[in-house]
């Protein structure tokens, strides 16, 4: 049978049980009432002519006793009194009272005869001792109908109470059976769909946690039984889905773990605690570690803690951006320098999932660049003196040659110049070069607000700009706090910056100087919209002697120089770019 069937049956027959029972106590109540009203009014309307009768009787006799007689008076009671007598006649219930009633009739007869005396025989009748039983005669006969009558009354009560009791009783036994037919009821649709129902959400659990091995109830009840097919059927089909998407996680990751050790850097993940995850082989040769350090700190691992600080930090979006920083190990009896980078793997929620450090083998290259900075060093000491006495001389040469202005010989001096004092400005670039990545060059940090300084900037460079139609606009964003640097050296970034923009920006272009403040550092940056760095040449942008775009200019020290500067004030550089949408070169400096 459906659910619904029995729903309605049981619903039905509750309702029938409940409608019956009222209505019969209804039935009852209104019986009950009829019948004790009819005989009530039949016991008061004789009760009440015994009183009238009683009342004319005490009345004649008063008028009988009077003086002078009121025969008007009498003949009005005697009416009043046989009127009461036809009354209580006609209200009789039973023989008796027919009986008693023509007692009264008769007795009355009598002393209706000596009432009807001369007065002479009226003044014998108090000492007339049959008038006397006359008249008591009456009234005993009276006194019995009216008691039998109040008895009949208290009779009446008593039955109607009686009757009351036996109603109330079987309402209260209808209640009972509709409080029992309810109870089970309930208790058979709560057998009947609560265990089952229960069953489902037991299953329903061992599905959430990943038990698709569920046993499901077998029930009477159609719905029920189809429910529990198609839940069996959705358990079967999510297993079927779950080992397919296993198996295919599985092979993802097998395919991701095989990219991973396979890259030529060394990669490390770290859970949200801090924990090593993954280090692929590169990097155990790297950092002489293996598998066994899986779940340690890295800090702890390699005697670092502030590697780390640094995890932490970067966790909980408090890390501030280094770019690439130098590491030194002592690994396998050797000691090697490595280059690393964090980054955090953010979920689309917004949470955490992990960070990664790769790592790069960077000592030989390390070693190289010591070696080619002490070079450039020497070199750039050796030459600045002869160079500068040849420049020097070359200039006394060219006063004392008065060369005519427009002549071949004045063209070629003036060639020989350019060229002398392009090759003073190398010489001085590299110098100021390997000063600095050898760690001589020293900055003098005082407070300095930024805005005039890129209003002073921008100025250098209106009159270059103009020439070719390019504007340099400033925008800021907030308030720019006071930041601790040598306002020269970052002059000298930042013209470094502007030049390239406008030697790689065409005409009616736009170079944007930009500032804001992030978190503990503030961020300059020189935008422009010009021709921009291909992909393949961005990684090496910072290099030195490197030269990048499709316009050349300088030794490729500029860029690199700038890095340096920058990594002096304890700040890093970056860029932004796409090629044919120009680029952004920014500097961090910390607060």
């Amino acid at each position: 049978m459906k659910l619904r069937s029995r729903l309605f049956l049981s619903s039905s027959a509750l309702l029938t049980v409940a409608v019956v029972g009222l209505l019969l106590g209804l039935f009852s109540v209104l019986h009950l009432t009829k019948t004790q009203n009819t005989a009530m009014t039949r016991n008061l309307s004789i009760i009440q002519a015994t009183l009238g009768l009683s009342h004319e009787l005490s009345r004649q006799v008063t008028l009988l006793l009077a003086e002078d007689l009121d025969r008007g008076a009498l003949a009005a009671s005697d009416a009043h009194f046989r009127n009461w007598l036809d009354t209580a006649a006609s209200s009789a219930m039973n023989e008796a009272d027919v009986q008693a009633t023509e007692e009264i009739r008769h007795a009355y007869a009598t002393y209706s005869l000596l009432i009807s005396e001369p007065f002479t025989v009226r003044r014998e009748l108090l000492r007339n001792d049959e008038f006397g039983r006359a008249v008591d005669a009456m009234r005993d006969r009276i006194s019995a109908v009216q008691m039998r009558y109040v008895t009949q009354v208290e009779a009446a009560e008593d039955s109607s109470r009686e009757r009351a009791r036996l109603v109330a009783g079987l309402m209260g036994l209808i209640a009972v059976a509709v409080l029992l037919i309810g109870l089970i009821t309930a208790n058979s649709i709560a057998q009947r769909f609560g265990r089952p129902i229960e069953s489902l959400a037991r299953a329903a659990d061992r599905i959430g946690k990943g038990d698709f091995k569920v046993v499901l109830p077998i029930s009477p009840i159609a719905e029920m039984s189809t429910l529990a097919k198609r839940f069996g059927l959705m358990a079967a089909s999510l297993e079927e889905f779950r080992n397919s998407d296993i198996a295919a996680l599985q092979a993802e990751q097998k395919r991701l773990q095989a990219v991973l050790d396979s890259i030529d850097d060394g990669l490390l993940i770290f859970d949200c605690a801090a924990r090593i995850e993954h280090i692929n082989p590169v990097a155990q040769r790297q950092l002489g570690c293996d598998e066994r350090h899986l779940g340690q700190h890295l800090g702890e691992v390699l005697g670092l803690p502030e590697l780390d600080e640094q995890l932490h930090k970067l966790l909980k979006d408090d890390y501030q951006e280094h770019g690439e920083q130098d590491l030194q190990i002592e690994a396998d009896g050797e000691t090697r320098m490595l280059s690393y980078s964090l980054s955090s793997v953010i979920h689309n929620e917004g949470h955490f999932v992990c960070a990664v450090m790769v790592l790069r083998d960077v000592t030989e290259q390390r070693a190289f660049e010591r070696v080619r900075s002490e070079f450039v060093l020497r070199a750039s000491h050796e030459l600045r003196t002869p160079v500068a006495g040849m420049h020097m001389a070359f200039a006394l040469l060219q006063e004392g040659a008065n060369a005519q202005p427009g002549s071949r010989e004045s063209d070629l001096m003036n060639t020989v110049d350019e060229e002398m004092r392009r090759l003073v400005r190398l010489i001085n670039d590299l110098l100021n070069f390997s000063r600095y990545q050898n760690g001589l060059q020293k900055i003098d940090p005082a407070p300095c607000d930024l805005e005039p300084l890129l209003i002073n900037t921008q100025q250098r460079f209106t009159g270059q700009a103009g020439e070719r139609d390019i504007s340099i606009t400033i925008e800021t964003e907030g308030e720019l706090p006071k930041v601790e640097l040598d306002r020269l050296q970052i002059e000298r970034v930042l013209d470094n910056l502007i030049g390239n923009a406008l030697r790689h920006t065409d005409s009616g272009g736009q170079i944007v100087l930009r500032a804001r403040r992030k978190s503990e550092r503030v961020i300059i940056g020189v935008e422009d919209n010009g021709e921009g760095i291909p992909y393949s040449q961005q990684a090496r942008v910072f290099e030195p002697f490197v030269q990048v775009g499709g316009k050349k200019g300088g030794a490729g020290l500029g860029l690199a120089l700038c890095k340096e500067i920058v990594q002096l004030h304890g700040g890093y550089m970056g860029l932004l770019s796409k090629p044919g949408q120009g680029a952004h070169f920014y500097l961090a400096l910390p607060l």
